[in-house]
């Protein structure tokens, strides 16, 4: 019996201990829910929200590009594309083999395709192709019940309608990347373009905009159920260039089939008028993702499409350089316009022969004779007068061997030799001979066809320090207005100015001047003043002095001299400055004067003051 009570008290003594700890577990339990559902509500509500409701951004349109007159040059328009949804497709190579028969893709397509199914989730759209054209959208749209997830629908691209007539100007845009990450979260979205080059990256951040928002309810697996709200972001700002889009045009058409560069400036507010390098490439298709196939085609061009020559490409300026060297042969004291030099064809220095361009020579001239005939003997004898030294601190007041000041990115400096940079840079002494050569713009001198309009800008306002600029405007900027700075004098004496000034009025205007022929304006009013140059590529023997030279049409086009020609006009009352080079054209005189003189005669005729050009605006490509 009294086992029996022992019994009875411990399993009592058990029961107890067990109910107890239940007890105080379900009070745990309840305390932790008190905690979860009242104290801590507010805090898990939002939580739960958080992975209900998913925050989207919106991309904005990117701004406009458009030339002086409201003429769009870039703008983002409709682009349709297709996109498969796995979900509701089954099988994803059988849909798009069937979709081949329709648009055919490229083997490159198919595998990425693939690659992004593998990767992705069965419920979210990939997208197949981007700039479908109208016919194959309604390809595909007719063919719809044989493409069960095959959609159509509409985004936006960035578009160029003068493609490479403005494509060195406005560059490209294409994906960011992680090093143009800069703590915008729009630029974390898959393809969001930025731009790449030219001005579509110089101005990135006011074209970007401001990212909208997007409410969207979710469900577990991430399949969107509905949006809930949207704020739409603001568009990126209009920026209106200096360019005059019909100038433009023509004289990118005018090289035809040559290689070159172009600009046009307002000599009294460097406002750009004309930039172009020839041959240029299509941005477009840059937009999407350029091809492989494509981009090696352009790399590998002879003609370098990918360069903006105007301000990239460097080449010995020749006889445009005579300008800097006359001026500061005049400044230094050491020649009077006056002192003259017999031109016989030929000078011995040393144990060298230095020809003028004439074989047979020019005779007796002066400063403004040797400038209106380009007389190789006379700066050759006015170079070595004055030294490299004066003439390379002279050039260099004039923008030469120093980086223009220009927004666009990618500008060279050229070089501008001088007895303290060749031993800088080569660790040797400077040889006399190198001064006569630099005299008439070759040996090291090097140049791009954007400083040597500066420099005839300069020239023509006076001797006042211009630069060029391309923006204008950019729309809802406080200071968007872009005003161009109060010019300096450059303290350049008129009388120096006013001989070279008349000699360049001579190459054109006067029979015997090199361009007479070639790049006279008769129109009145519209009278243009400049100079010829011929740089050469090649050291010419003197095998091929005895022989004969041969004519640059019988070299291979990579030997041939480069063409060049700088001018500004009206003659009487200056407003606008040219450079025009064509690689490896020949004589400047034959082929870059022409294309100077009919783009400034278009330039002079479109000019403000005369008569403002009517232009035709198709407010659809705009929108």
């Amino acid at each position: 019996m009294k086992a029996e009570v022992d019994l009875y008290k411990l399993f009592s003594r058990r029961a107890t201990l067990l109910m107890g700890g239940k007890f105080a577990l379900l009070g745990l339990i309840g305390a932790r829910m008190y905690q979860l559902q009242v104290i801590e509500a507010e805090r898990y509500a939002t939580l739960s929200d958080d992975n209900r409701i998913n925050l989207q951004l919106i991309p904005p349109p990117r701004g406009r590009f458009v030339d002086r007159y409201g003429e769009p040059l870039a703008f983002d328009k409709q682009n349709y594309r297709v996109s498969l949804v796995l979900e509701k497709g089954g099988s994803a190579r059988a849909v798009l083999e069937t979709l081949s028969s329709v648009m055919p893709l490229t083997d490159h397509e198919f595998g990425r395709i693939i690659r992004e199914i593998e990767r992705g989730r069965r419920f979210m759209p990939i997208i197949v192709r981007e700039n479908l054209t109208w016919n194959e959208v309604a390809a595909i749209e007719v063919n719809a019940p044989d493409l069960p997830g095959v959609l159509i629908d509409v985004g936006r691209t960035r578009y160029y309608p003068y493609a490479e007539t403005m494509a060195h100007v406005l560059g490209y845009v294409g994906a960011a990347s992680e090093a143009d990450q800069d703590g915008d979260a729009l630029l974390r979205l898959p393809n969001f373009p930025v731009g790449k080059d030219g001005l579509e990256k110089r101005h990135e951040r006011s074209l970007r905009g401001t990212a909208g928002m997007s409410q969207i309810e979710v469900n577990a697996f991430g399949r969107v159920i509905r949006e809930l709200s949207r704020q739409e972001g603001l568009p990126g700002r209009e920026v209106t260039l200096s360019l005059d889009l019909e100038v433009q045009k023509f004289a990118y058409q005018r090289f035809g089939e040559e290689s070159g560069a172009l600009v046009v400036l307002d000599v009294n507010t460097g406002e750009v008028i004309a930039l172009a390098s020839v041959p240029g490439f299509d941005p477009n298709a840059f937009a999407g993702g350029i091809k492989g196939e494509l981009w090696r085609s352009l790399l590998n061009h002879p003609r370098t499409p990918l360069i903006n020559k105007a301000i990239a490409g460097q080449y010995a300026p020749g006889s445009t350089f005579k300008m800097m060297v006359a001026l500061a042969a005049l400044e230094s004291g050491l020649v009077t316009p006056s002192n003259g030099v017999v031109c016989t064809g030929t000078l011995a220095f040393g144990d060298t022969s230095f020809h003028c361009w004439k074989k047979e020579g020019h005779g007796a001239v002066a400063m403004e004779q040797a400038i209106m005939k380009s007389c190789d003997i006379f700066f050759y004898e006015t170079a070595r007068k004055i030294g490299v030294d004066r003439i390379a601190a002279m050039a260099k007041r004039f923008g030469l061997g120093r980086p223009v000041a220009i927004d666009l990115p990618g500008a060279k400096s050229g070089v501008i030799p001088s007895r303290e940079w060749k031993q800088a840079t080569y660790g040797q002494p400077w040889a006399n001979g190198e001064t006569l050569v630099a005299g008439i713009g070759q040996g090291y001198v090097l140049a791009t066809p954007l400083q040597l309009a500066v420099m005839v800008a300069r020239l023509a306002n006076g001797g006042q320090a211009v630069t060029p600029r391309l923006t204008r405007e950019i729309r809802g900027l406080e200071d968007g207005t872009i005003t161009p700075p109060e010019l300096e004098p450059m303290g350049i004496s008129p009388a120096a100015l006013e001989v070279v000034l008349r000699g360049m009025d001579d190459v054109v205007n006067t029979p015997g001047g090199t361009a007479y022929n070639t790049a006279r304006i008769d129109e009145p009013g519209m009278a243009i003043a400049g100079k010829t140059g011929t740089s050469q590529v090649r050291r010419i023997t003197a095998a091929e002095r005895v022989t004969g030279v041969k004519k640059n049409e019988d070299l291979p086009w990579h030997m041939r001299d480069h063409a060049l020609f700088v001018a500004f006009g009206p003659t009487d009352s200056p407003r606008y400055a040219i450079a025009v080079l064509v690689e490896h054209g020949g004589g400047g005189s034959r082929f870059a004067a022409p294309i100077a003189r009919d783009v400034m005669r278009l330039v002079l005729e479109r000019d403000p003051s005369r008569a403002r050009p009517i232009v035709s605006k198709d407010s659809s490509d705009a929108a």
